[in-house]
């Protein structure tokens, strides 16, 4: 982002309204992991760089070349793609990606087609909507060929959408170009879509008449149930109970419940937020560890309830965790406060041996931490509805990673340590909304951006995104690990003690460090069997598919970064191919790559291409001139974001 301009762009809220605002002296995991590596590591992770090196110095591979395997056996037998930017997508040879839904496609009989000339809030609110990031597949009576396929639309691009608009320059802190109308149809943009799917002879489709068929924007109704519902902090003039909101915004990923339910995840909601609180307002510190006053959208110049000054309490509404029946479209959607407010990535869960229900969360920004939540009940199989209050009891823990493997769950209890009145905290209520600054006083570890993170129900062992950390200094790292202005992020795998995920205790490594291996100064770890498509930078969301395989999608690559568009990547987790990454998938040119999601047969694969087109350095985008028209390439039709449905040639798993 130009770090000129004077406000924060909406196709930048992974990165620049990711605005490190931890104060604490908690210690960086760059720290721990400089700690954690003896020599043996180090030399381990140079010699593979030097193999690496050494291979590419010799000669340059061809594009889909592989090394020899020396014997060892791959988990994946695709062909590896090309590294690249251009401007369209690219799967694996042998396999089809279709579009199967795209921005502004209807969703009901009655809406009419995409015009992107003539957008309504109330057509949007009817047609699919904006920047789908998690994708989830729940099948309909066991079925890997029908099911309901829900979405996360995660945020807007304006610039991209609206003809006329442009970018909105450094002066243009007031958002001249944004009319209420404008601001109307990005609110129906945001929010969640519920699709009926068939596979019928092989192909994907939507369902026509669809009783399951659904949209949720940012004025849905939605219930705020668990400790912080009720509270004083939660009310509002709309609404004295505290315990109604409107919407949800900036949900990014997610998770699928074994109950069948929506996990929706609120991540980057600070951005949505107009005007500041005085220093001495209540709210003002909570407000400032969460980064609210610098606004991304025009909202609050129109809704009074994005207003700080009119509305101080609305932004604690936001940062949650939504559950939602996708089986029930007149379900009000719940904002589950016991997973504690941050902004969150995802919330991929897993059951645990003794029946309870473990939810993994990253708080996506830099120098923040990972969480976990443990239902107080379990999981009941046989009745369906008995879970849908799993989610509002149970315990809430933040990690701390110590320098030699290990670490403990630390519980975000009301009255334990220092989570009491003395320091702020009346009520289980006030650790929950400000569960950030509760995490700081447990001395939980500074992480590098946590995203995705997901369990691996056959292995038991728990993959963390980390996608960078470019503010390091030099200081917070040695020569064990020179990953001072982390670019390309790393990713940790965790091993709950004894298999059991409820322990507060765990085992942990790093699995690899990204980027470019044949640059010795970036320092990364992939397995010299990896070719010079198949390194990637910036992991953010993951997918662990039936077969127990690790797939990574990245965030952040480009032409200038990496010299490569964003995409998928199957990562080896076992054995001695373990760290050894293949090229599956790359994405438009300005895209990023969300999902992934399988289908339980591993047939089909959901990907979902987040703001192709948008703008990068030295490319300027707007609906005007876009550097791509994306998947239609139509004159007149803007870039739009779409999902796909990848499937192999003739049928099978996706190997």
């Amino acid at each position: 982002m130009d770090e000129h301009k004077a406000r924060l762009r909406a196709s930048d809220l992974e990165d620049s309204g990711d605005v490190g605002v931890n104060p604490t002296r908690n210690l960086t995991m760059g720290e721990i992991i400089a700690t954690r590596f003896n020599r043996r590591d180090l030399l381990r992770g140079s010699l593979a760089v030097a193999a690496i090196s050494a291979t590419v110095g010799t000669r340059a591979l061809a594009a889909n070349e592989q090394p020899a395997k020396k014997g060892a056996a791959a988990s994946f037998d695709f062909k590896e793609i090309e590294a690249g930017v251009d401007q369209t997508h690219h799967v694996a040879e042998g396999y089809d990606a279709k579009v199967l839904l795209r921005w502004g496609d209807p969703l009901f009989p009655d809406t009419p087609e995409f015009d992107p000339q003539n957008q309504m809030a109330e057509k949007q609110a009817r047609q699919f909507g904006y920047n789908t990031d998690f994708v989830g597949y729940i099948p309909i009576d066991g079925s890997s060929d029908h099911g309901l396929l829900v979405a996360n639309h995660e945020y807007t691009n304006e610039e991209l959408m609206f003809p006329g608009v442009g970018v909105q320059d450094a002066k243009d802190v007031a958002f001249a170009k944004m009319t209420k109308d404008l601001v109307d149809i990005e609110m129906a943009a945001h929010g969640g879509a519920v699709v009926e799917i068939r596979r019928v002879n092989g192909e994907w489709q939507v369902v026509k008449d669809s009783k399951y068929t659904r949209r949720i924007t940012a004025e849905t109704p939605m219930d705020i149930t668990g400790p912080a519902a009720g509270h004083d902090r939660m009310k509002t003039t709309a609404d004295a109970t505290g315990r109604r909101v409107n919407g949800m915004v900036n949900n990014c990923a997610g998770g699928v419940t074994p109950w069948g339910t929506w996990l929706s995840c609120e991540e980057n909601f600070n951005g949505y937020f107009w005007g500041a609180l005085g220093d001495n307002h209540p709210e003002a510190k909570n407000y400032k560890r969460y980064g609210i006053g610098t606004p991304a959208y025009a909202w609050g110049k129109f809704h009074d309830r994005f207003d700080l000054a009119k509305e101080p309490n609305e932004a604690n509404r936001f940062g949650w965790v939504v559950e939602i029946d996708p089986f029930d479209p007149t379900f009000v959607p719940k904002k589950r406060t016991a997973l504690g407010r941050t902004k969150h990535e995802g919330a991929a869960g897993i059951t645990n041996s003794d029946g309870r229900y473990v939810i993994y969360l990253g708080d996506d920004e830099r120098f923040d931490y990972v969480y976990k939540f443990v239902t107080a009940g379990k999981v009941d199989k046989q009745n369906r509805a008995a879970n849908f209050g799993l989610l509002d009891e149970g315990t809430l823990y933040v990690a701390k990673y110590n320098p030699d493997g290990k670490g403990t769950w630390l519980p975000l209890v009301h009255g334990q340590g220092p989570l009491t009145e003395t320091n702020g905290f009346k009520s289980q209520a006030d650790v929950l909304i400000e569960t950030r600054r509760a995490a700081d006083l447990l001395g939980a570890t500074k992480m590098d951006r946590p995203e995705d993170i997901e369990a691996n129900p056959q292995t038991n062992r728990v993959y963390v995104m980390l996608t960078n950390n470019t503010r390091r200094k030099e200081d917070q790292v040695d020569a064990a690990n020179p990953r001072a202005n982390n670019a390309f992020g790393h990713i940790v795998e965790m091993m709950p003690e004894g298999g059991d995920h409820a322990s507060t205790a765990f085992t942990w490594e790093v699995l690899v460090k990204c980027g470019d291996p044949s640059v010795a100064s970036v320092g990364a770890t992939f397995s010299s069997e990896t070719t010079k498509n198949g390194w990637f930078g910036m992991p953010d969301n993951c997918a662990i598919d039936n077969q127990g395989r690790l797939w990574i999608s990245t965030d952040g690559n480009n032409a200038k970064a990496t010299g490569r568009a964003d995409g998928l990547w199957a990562l080896e987790t076992e054995g001695e191919m373990r760290g050894t990454s293949k090229h599956f998938f790359r994405v438009p040119v300005g895209a990023e790559m969300c999902g992934p999601f399988f289908t339980p047969d591993d047939e089909t694969l959901f990907l979902a291409v987040q703001h192709p087109g948008e703008a990068e350095e030295g490319a300027p985008a707007s609906f005007d001139n876009p550097i791509t028209r994306w998947p239609d390439f139509k004159d007149g039709m803007p870039p739009r974001p779409s999902l796909l449905v990848v499937t192999k040639k003739g049928g099978g798993k996706i190997a």
